[in-house]
């Protein structure tokens, strides 16, 4: 074994004891009363940091949530890596579908239960535990290393772009690794090629200036929520086409080599329906589930609310009704171009006797899409088939992490996506939880791709 690996082996039990005391932090970004939460979360990052060994660390100046840098640059002639996580989470809501309360985490079963134990928090502090293990155990890294920790993946990295824009040079390297991210199985590695852009819109619609008595006024005024369901039901087809205008104008047709390699993974559409809980699959005409949630652009209602919600019966017309769509979108496509069709739509379809008002909501974000054969996708293909002993799924995924496109755009760099979370990890939900085989094997996976990386021709 090498050295880093006994010090990786002698500190798990403190390893793990350090990712509960971090995940205990409610660091949800979403919500404005957890400010001080996510500033103490990032404070906590930098004081790991330090204790890891990594010079330079310091919280860069945003003008919203933090990001934590720091550097170890001793390695001439190797090439800069850029490693990336978050440290914010998703909200909690519905708490009463916890078995136990989001943040105070359970271990059980191999598995750490808590919000923001998969997504991100256990995955992101990986590497710098094996940062550790590197420079206590062997004295120096095998590359020359960056961190940059951010506190607001979870609303989009709205303030992203004017921070890499102010710190160009701080932040420039050969590429950027990326904890934030999946594994197809606990025992079948994968290298993640893509994500979906996202683009997403409140709709707010207007009638009455007050709730209605619907006996005295029914039939007499336009219903907002009626109005509502009719403008949402012509933006897809009942076979689940995009009715949109021009939504699939920039959409490029998937190749022959594009849909080997997805079937090539031999996905079963019968388990994965079973899996759900639904009687079939829906969604657009001519592909698979795996090429629809991956490559293909979707639009989706995530909330609608209108009128009473209570137990028992309100007899009111509302005076409002609303509702969240997002789109997932694939290369070519233009976010504000999407939010553009979608206006438009909303105009041409809005039913008499109701105002409409729309609103963008998180910032729109392009997809992206790494070369198969970059040379760090190479050096992450050969970790990974060392690892798990099996050769890995080239993926995509329908979800979208802005900033791989921001570092392309900005430093002109990709990002290999290099995490161990997995799909069954109730990530954004309830019982949300990270196997901690996943987390001792990421450390020794990170310590090996240093290595890789440190020989890999091209970067």
């Amino acid at each position: 074994m090498a050295n880093w690996e006994n010090y990786l082996e002698s500190n798990k039990s403190r390893f793990l004891d350090e990712m509960l005391d971090f995940i205990r932090i409610p660091s949800i970004s979403a919500l404005s009363e957890h400010a001080g939460d996510i500033q103490r979360a990032g404070e906590w990052v930098a004081d790991r940091l330090n204790a890891a060994g990594i010079e330079g660390v310091r919280i860069l100046p945003t003008n919203g949530p933090p990001v934590v840098y720091g550097e170890w640059l001793h390695a001439p002639d190797k090439p800069t890596i850029l490693i990336y996580g978050h440290f914010d989470t998703q909200p909690v809501d519905p708490v009463d579908l916890w078995s136990d309360p989001p943040f105070e985490p359970v271990v059980r079963d191999g598995r750490v239960y808590a919000r923001g134990s998969s997504d991100d928090k256990g995955n992101m502090l990986i590497p710098i535990l094996a940062t550790e293990a590197m420079l206590k155990a062997e004295g120096s890294l095998p590359v020359n290393l960056k961190f940059f920790f951010e506190g607001e993946e979870e609303i989009g990295s709205g303030h992203l772009p004017a921070t890499i824009d102010s710190h160009k040079e701080l932040l420039a390297c050969n590429l950027v690794v990326s904890a934030d991210g999946l594994q197809w199985r606990e025992d079948q590695p994968s290298l993640l090629v893509g994500f979906k852009g996202l683009c997403a819109l409140q709709i707010d619609v207007v009638g009455p200036n007050v709730d209605l008595h619907s006996g005295i006024y029914g039939g007499t005024v336009q219903n907002p929520i009626h109005a509502l369901v009719r403008l949402l039901d012509s933006m897809r087809s009942p076979a689940g086409d995009v009715l949109v205008e021009g939504f699939y104008d920039d959409v490029v047709p998937l190749s022959a080599a594009d849909r080997e390699q997805i079937a090539a993974i031999g996905h079963n559409e019968t388990e994965y329906r079973e899996q759900l809980g639904v009687d079939r699959l829906f969604g657009e005409p001519g592909y698979t589930a795996l090429e629809r949630a991956w490559v293909r652009p979707t639009l989706e209602l995530n909330g609608i609310w209108g009128g009473f919600q209570g137990e028992g019966s309100k007899t009111v017309i509302p005076s409002e009704a609303h509702a969240k769509i997002t789109c997932r979108l694939v290369p070519d496509q233009n976010p504000n171009k999407i939010l553009e069709q979608l206006s438009a739509h909303i105009e041409k379809y809005t039913p008499p006797g109701v105002k409409i008002s729309t609103t963008p909501k998180a910032a729109p974000s392009p997809a992206y899409r790494i070369p198969d054969d970059h040379p760090g996708n190479q050096a992450a293909y050969a970790v990974l088939e060392e690892v798990y002993g099996k050769t890995p799924y080239y993926t995509r995924l329908g979800g979208t992490l802005p900033v791989c496109r921001l570092f392309l755009d900005k430093l002109d760099v990709y990002t290999v996506t290099f995490a161990f979370g997995l799909e069954d990890e109730n990530a954004h939900a309830p019982d949300e939880f990270f196997r901690i085989s996943s987390f001792e094997q990421g450390q020794k996976a990170y310590c090996k791709l240093l290595e890789r990386l440190s020989e890999q021709a091209g970067l």
